[in-house]
């Protein structure tokens, strides 16, 4: 315990040094609480992160580093870790394009295919280089990264192994915006038998905002998500979404914000093959406070008994242009007679 914490006593000095004579910086604070077992467990975990950029017209460097520890009354007690997050630096190629190296958090599309878990210990990043060119008719990237989830075989090498080529090309036409998500993966040098894609789609029509994702996995599992939005006035508005899996078997992409659970990602993540879930609820904002409430209800076309049933509330608050915090809570039947509850704390802040 002693050799870790100072070692990110370490990291931390030296991060804050380099802060000190940054451009630009952010603070990213976010606290889950597991009251699951009616109360009986309370174990917290927390996560700071620092980020800071420097850069100039044509050249950036960004870097930030994660600081995690838990406080349980049931479980020992974790300890204090602190790792590099992202870190990175990008140019631009004499106005035709922009190029970036390094260690990155990578979000494209739904999230879906490739995006960064929000609440994990070990966050997902992606190890290469990305070249980003923006086009007349649309922003396309290209890239190439290995995986990096946090864990380690047993040699303690972190896991890496997996190379993905990938094209993420977005745009408006015709008022509707498009985001198309192409990937191919290679592991221990051999191609995947399948490419991943993800088609994403929203417009409005009549008032109301419309959105459709349909993506598809390496194994050729499929995932459809299809939503609506209306404003009923200038502060209030509903939502509701259908989102429908296959069949075949479970639709999986390692490492998302959709790759786990409520303890790692803060969402329902992925659910399983046949299941159908609707969404449902409500927002309100009202001079910098913003509430919402969210029911999931879960069905499975394998299995006609399946019942599973989730409720969020959440409440958020604007301090200033450049702060904000926000709680909250999640309870979550998982389909069966124990219940999962959670609560989020989060607070940004940055200049």
């Amino acid at each position: 315990m002693k050799k870790n914490l100072q070692n990110a006593l370490v990291l931390a000095m030296g991060l804050m040094t380099t802060v000190t004579f940054a451009q630009d910086w952010n603070v990213d604070s976010r606290t889950r609480i597991d009251m699951s077992g009616d109360n009986e467990k309370m174990v917290t975990n927390q996560r700071a992160t620092l980020g800071a950029t420097w850069g100039g017209s044509d050249w950036g460097i960004h870097l930030s580093s994660d600081l995690n520890y838990m406080l349980s009354n049931q479980a020992a007690t974790g300890e204090l870790t602190m790792n590099i997050y992202e870190a990175y630096a990008s140019t631009d190629l004499m106005g035709y394009a922009n190029v970036t190296v390094g260690r990155q958090a990578l979000n494209y599309g739904s999230g879906a295919l490739i995006s960064s878990n929000d609440w994990g210990t070990n966050r997902t990043t992606w190890d290469g280089f990305k070249i980003g060119l923006d086009l007349d008719m649309a922003d396309v990237t290209v890239g190439y990264a290995s995986n990096n989830m946090g864990g380690a075989d047993s040699n303690g090498v972190a896991d890496g192994s997996n190379g993905n080529m990938y094209l993420n090309a977005g745009g408006e036409f015709s008022g509707w915006d498009v985001n198309l998500v192409y990937m191919t993966t290679t592991t221990d040098g051999e191609s995947g038998e399948n490419a991943a894609t993800g088609i994403d789609i929203s417009g409005e029509v009549m008032g109301a905002g419309i959105s459709a994702s349909m993506n598809s996995d390496f194994g050729g599992n499929d995932m459809r998500v299809i939503g609506l939005t209306y404003a009923i006035n200038d502060d209030m508005g509903v939502h509701a979404s259908q989102t429908v899996y296959g069949e075949d078997a479970d639709f999986h992409m390692a490492g998302t914000n959709m790759d786990g659970s409520w303890d790692a990602t803060g969402n329902m993540g992925y659910l399983d093959a046949g299941d159908e879930m609707l969404s449902y609820g409500l927002s309100y904002k009202m001079s910098g406070i913003s509430l919402g409430a969210t029911m999931h209800s879960v069905t499975n076309s394998l299995n006609d008994d399946y019942e599973r049933a989730a409720t969020e509330i959440s409440l958020g608050y604007s301090l200033n242009d450049n702060a904000g915090l926000s709680l909250s809570m999640v309870n979550d039947n998982n389909g069966t007679d124990t219940d999962t509850k959670y609560m989020y704390v989060t607070l940004n802040v940055g200049l």
